[in-house]
């Protein structure tokens, strides 16, 4: 049994990007879609609609937002399968449960959260960061959302979680028939950048050329099993959080990897990804790996 994509609504404009990204993956990917609303609103955010007696407001509420996501499924991907369900819980707790039973959990950048100037919600920065599955934020502009240009973007690391994220990429690059751009950056350290011409430049190639054995490790491991896709190695001179940001200024997804430690508590985000996730220009895709 194939296992659904899920996403999380809530009403707020980042759910409705959510939906939307949401159901043109299940389409390309032919999966089903799951639609999931959980919320204590009432009780943390002073939400207070009115609706008719006869059920408590907020589950009325809760079923018109569930509503108005199926309707812009159908209008968007009226071939896919989907079912839905309306959750009075923690939204957090839901959706790493659902997690368990995905292939693919997404959420929108910003939810009803208290503090609306957030570059990401806690519901998407908690979910990305703990959840089983594959993680995206469907973040960025409109043109990147859409699948408008044609490049899939994956971070290379030092972690074996590298190749997890890699199969990740490759196939979104697949189903979307488009390229696929993997980045590795390089960079000196500062006590080797010195005015020194032959010691310089020989430091910045062997970084250089140490970035993309890197690159070949990964891909090489991936490659065979997606011919059909298109690969370009960029080892780029730089931090990772900005080549992988440049990058995915032109890109339709950016794809990063993330260790799960056994037994390991609270948020699984390293800085690159945390860059990532609140300042990208587009879709990112966290996809965990066990270290």
């Amino acid at each position: 049994m194939e296992l659904p994509v899920v996403v999380g609504v809530d009403g707020s404009q980042g759910s409705v990007q959510a939906v939307d990204w949401a159901a043109a993956e299940a389409e390309r990917s032919g999966l089903s879609l799951r639609l999931v609303h959980a919320s204590l609103w009432e009780r943390y955010e002073g939400v207070r609609p009115r609706f008719g007696a006869d059920r408590p407001s907020e589950q009325v509420f809760a079923e018109n937002i569930v509503a108005g996501a199926e309707k812009r499924v159908h209008k968007i991907a009226p071939e896919v399968k989907m079912s839905s369900d309306v959750l009075p819980e923690d939204p957090v707790g839901a959706l790493l449960r659902e997690s368990d039973e995905a292939a693919l959990l997404v959420v929108g950048p910003r939810g009803h959260g208290p503090v609306a100037g957030m570059l990401l919600g806690s519901v998407g920065l908690a979910v990305a960061a703990r959840a089983r599955c594959p993680v995206v934020v469907a973040r960025g502009e409109e043109p990147n959302r859409q699948g408008a240009l044609r490049r899939v973007v994956v971070g290379v690391g030092d972690s074996t979680g590298s190749t997890t994220a890699a199969h990740f990429a490759f196939r979104e690059a697949r189903s979307r028939g488009c390229e696929l751009v993997a980045v590795r950056a390089w960079r000196c350290p500062a006590y080797e950048n010195m005015p020194y011409p032959l010691i310089d430049g020989e430091q910045a190639r062997a970084y250089k050329r140490e970035a993309e054995e890197s690159l070949d490790r990964v891909l090489d491991v991936v490659e065979d099993d997606y011919p059909e896709v298109v690969v370009q190695r960029k080892p780029v001179q730089g931090t990772a959080h900005q080549a992988l940001l440049e990058e995915g200024a032109s890109a339709d997804l950016l794809v990063v990897g993330a260790k799960r430690r056994h037994g390991a508590v609270g948020l699984q985000l390293g800085r690159v990804n945390h860059a990532v996730l609140h300042h990208a220009s587009c879709p990112v895709a966290v996809v965990p790996g066990r270290s």
